[in-house]
């Protein structure tokens, strides 16, 4: 269509005109596949990857409405060889596939299988070093015997080579336990459904949902269609409560039949709920809780915030693949560029819901993102140009100049329930003092945690200091405002969970804000910039303001 807003081009990127009409159309209808790299004022850059594609492949999309979304929107002639790279692409998941009961002709049964419609991709991958030890006995022209203990690292290996495998060898029910959601006073959202039915459908694999459009339901609904054990990894132990508080609200679970096992408690019951760090905490060179992982005959493992998962989790990953698992997340960014793990190993996306449709269903606040720019003075200007490259960040995110700029932000909203996040601890320690508000950092025990939580909520107290420990699975549902400091960096994955801190719909309907204080001419800048490509993907846009129309 010649006035479409999309420009194809033969590198695989496309070229997004934000300002088109039918921009937000566009923005959808590639989001299943396309990647966004770069998003400035007027022309968001997305990229075609084979992960992307294999992604939208094993989610029910294929080639020819990838195509036509693409012919439908262009702005200019398709090029051809795109289109042709596009179909082959994704056409390269499913030659493979592994595959349970076997039984050749001679009525020898295998457990476990790898066969292929194609035996020229068979004959190659069969001669990949790394992929030859995961390999058995050849069975016939299309097929070789695996054992199932290699069936995650197999399709991690395929994945590498180019070779996606379609994982159809099914699923162990594990120990029965009987469990229903508790729908009295609420019912699953439609989202929600299509989620879960998704995730079922396809046996494994993961849900990407908008902070506060309710995760943790789906992962009871999944539990509910299970009906067996379950275990619940999770990101921290404030996170762990909130699951088993939503668990006993939501379903007909009972306190005895949940059990949490952390730094504070090693309780194994049916339905466990365990943190990342317990299961990743060493001594001596070994993992001494993965025993967690054969202590029952889990049927579910439920992965929330997956996009964190630790590398050796990933390796834990690779032995329970014969169990059903649900990866739960906003998403699937990782600034460590494992999503091909994710992949391969939780399983591929089954659900995705843009947050400006879950947002158009009112079941998500609107959002008002800015950010604030702060002149650095020139004796700060001058320390920040001599400084080492790796202190630049703290001396541009820290800086002084920014506390008036903060104070006066929080001032706008006065009565709302606002947070001040950021990563430096002295920082947030002097914008608590200079604002009289408490403040929550890893330090803080659990207890003290949960109670200044509990008090934010009930509006007791109005505004909260927060670092890095709440950027994840915390429930703040009347939190309208946001003022961001500091990061990880350019954190993408980070930038999205902390918007997702105030998403949640207000009772009045008000739109919730999002302000990112940064340092101009720095990296503090930089960073702020790549972390904000996950969210103008959405569709949220960004103001920026000089400090000076900010400042009294």
């Amino acid at each position: 269509m010649p006035d479409g807003p999309l420009i194809v081009q033969s590198d695989k990127t496309l070229l997004l005109e934000v300002d088109h009409p039918r921009a937000d159309e566009a923005r959808r209808a590639i989001a299943p596949f396309a990647e966004l790299e770069r998003a400035p004022e007027h022309v968001h850059t997305y990229r075609l990857t084979p992960l992307g594609l294999w992604n939208a492949r094993a989610a029910g999309h294929d080639a020819e409405g990838v195509v036509d979304a693409l012919l439908t929107h262009s702005r200019y002639a398709v090029p051809q060889s795109l289109l042709v790279d596009v179909a082959e692409t994704m056409a390269r998941y499913g030659r493979l596939t592994l595959e349970a009961g076997f039984e050749d002709d001679a009525g020898t049964a295998y457990p476990l299988v790898l066969r292929s419609t194609d035996r020229a991709v068979l004959e190659e991958i069969l001669r990949h070093t790394k992929i030859k030890p995961l390999i058995g006995a050849r069975i016939d022209d299309a097929t070789v015997a695996v054992h199932p203990s290699e069936r995650g690292h197999l399709k991690q290996e395929l994945l590498k080579v180019g070779w996606p495998a379609e994982d159809l060898a099914g699923y162990v029910d594990g120990e029965a336990h009987p469990m229903a959601l508790e729908t009295a006073d609420w019912s699953l959202r439609p989202y929600q459904e299509h989620a879960v039915e998704g995730f079922w459908h396809g046996g494994s694999g993961v849900v990407v949902l908008p902070c506060g459009a309710g995760k943790t339901l789906v992962g009871a609904a999944a539990m509910a269609q299970a009906q067996a054990t379950t275990l619940i990894l999770v990101t921290n132990t404030v996170s762990a409560r909130q699951w088993h508080d939503e668990l006993l609200k939501r379903t007909t679970l009972t306190e005895d039949e949940i059990g949490e096992y952390s730094g504070q408690r090693k309780e194994i019951r049916p339905v466990t709920i365990a943190t990342y760090q317990v299961l990743t905490t060493r001594r001596k060179g070994v993992y001494r809780h993965l025993d967690l992982l054969d202590a029952r005959d889990w049927g579910l493992i439920v992965y929330d915030e997956v996009h964190l998962l630790p590398a050796p989790i990933f390796r834990m990953t690779a032995d329970l693949q014969a169990r059903r698992r649900l990866g739960l997340t906003a998403t699937l960014v990782r600034e460590d560029g494992r999503e091909a793990d994710v992949f391969s190993l939780i399983g591929p996306k089954r659900y995705d819901a843009p947050w400006k449709d879950i947002e158009a269903q009112g079941y998500i606040a609107p959002a008002d993102c800015v950010e604030v720019r702060v002149t650095l003075p020139d004796a700060e200007r001058m320390a920040y140009a001599v400084a080492e490259p790796d202190d630049r960040y703290r001396l541009a995110s820290c800086t002084p100049t920014k506390l008036p700029v903060i104070r006066a932000l929080a001032e706008r909203h006065p009565g709302e329930p606002t947070l001040i996040i950021g990563q430096y601890l002295d920082q947030l320690h002097e914008v608590a003092e200079a604002l009289d508000a408490d403040i929550i950092t890893g330090e803080t025990p659990v207890a003290q945690r949960q109670k200044l939580f509990a008090a934010f909520r009930t509006g007791e107290i109005s505004r909260l200091v927060v670092s890095k420990v709440a950027n994840f699975s915390i429930d703040l549902p009347e939190a309208s405002v946001a003022i961001q400091i500091s990061g990880t960096f350019g954190s993408r994955q980070e930038e999205a969970q902390r918007l997702g801190r105030v998403l949640r719909p207000k009772g009045d309907g008000r739109t919730a804000h999002f302000y990112t204080v940064v340092a101009r001419d720095t990296v503090d800048a930089d960073f702020a910039a790549h972390r904000q490509r996950f969210l103008a993907e959405q569709g949220y846009a960004y103001r920026i303001v000089d400090a000076e129309d900010v400042l009294p």
